[in-house]
């Protein structure tokens, strides 16, 4: 009969309850100590880079390090290759002669990377997201059209350079002439419609319209490496090989971007009162 009490249960000093609101210690409704709730929010925070804890789509640290590393060290045995005759250039040389075929076709294909097509197309992208970012009343927002413009123009300070020191023939479908390392079409295109599919993801909404977006920009740069290839203009290691610096060139700009996103919802206050 020791169990049978005549009043409602005490609380015992020291003897966490961990449903009892207010548990002694705690601060927390659901808590007996001070460790944050096992929640997929509550116990972490956003890291730096695309850590744990970074808001999605943002990829992950390793997922840059990939894009950077592995197309530079690509780009790099390409480059070896081709100064020093290598074993690589037979395999070129044979790919290239089953590809050729010079036609109407796959010449406007290899013009989508013309300077006179590709830059305007970028030009018109960076109008809209300045006027959209400048109506929404973003921080900074002339900052990523400003990058993108800034990426472009290294385009051809890289580019031009190279071409002068690799010093690379042309294939047999062109005229004799030197200068064809790597291609600057395909380095126009990438650039141009891959730094205007960046810029222009955020501001979708479907997720529908931001995989058809991509779709269709990989779809137009296959296209003008196509183009080129088949047209003769290039060896297919010119255009690999502008790809690779690209992929370089747009990881970086994509994790710029990332960053400045970052920074503008940290800069933002948020608005705790209800709709006006």
């Amino acid at each position: 009969m020791g169990d049978i009490r005549a009043w409602p249960p005490q609380l015992r000093p020291g003897r966490a309850l961990a449903h009892t609101p207010g548990a002694s210690g705690s601060g927390s409704p659901h808590r007996s100590d001070s460790r944050p709730p096992q929640t997929p929010r509550g116990g972490r925070r956003s890291g730096l880079d695309g850590r744990l804890g970074t808001t999605p789509p943002v990829p992950g640290r390793p997922t840059f390090l990939l894009l950077l590393g592995l197309p530079a060290l690509l780009f790099a045995l390409i480059t070896w290759q081709v100064v020093s005759d290598g074993l690589l250039l037979r395999v070129d040389e044979r790919v290239s002669r089953a590809l050729v075929h010079p036609d109407r076709f796959s010449e406007l294909l290899a013009d989508l990377g013309n300077v006179q097509i590709a830059v305007p197309v970028l030009a018109l992208v960076l109008v809209y997201v300045a006027w959209r970012g400048r109506g929404a009343g973003t921080p900074r927002w002339w900052l990523p059209p400003l990058a993108a413009a800034v990426l472009m123009a290294l385009v051809p300070a890289l580019i031009v350079p190279l071409k002068v020191l690799v010093d690379r023939p042309g294939t047999p479908a062109v005229p004799p002439a030197t200068g064809y390392y790597p291609s600057g079409h395909t380095a126009t295109a990438a650039i141009a419609y891959g730094a205007a599919t960046l810029l222009l993801l955020p501001w979708l909404r479907s997720a529908y319209l931001r995989r058809e977006l991509v779709i269709a920009c990989a779809v137009l740069n296959l296209a003008v490496a196509f183009g080129l290839v088949r047209r003769g203009y290039h060896w297919p290691l010119d255009v690999v090989a502008s790809w690779c610096l690209c992929t370089v060139l747009l990881t970086a700009f994509c994790l710029f971007l990332s960053r400045n996103s970052r920074r503008t919802s940290a800069g933002t206050p948020s608005s705790s009162s209800g709709p006006s």
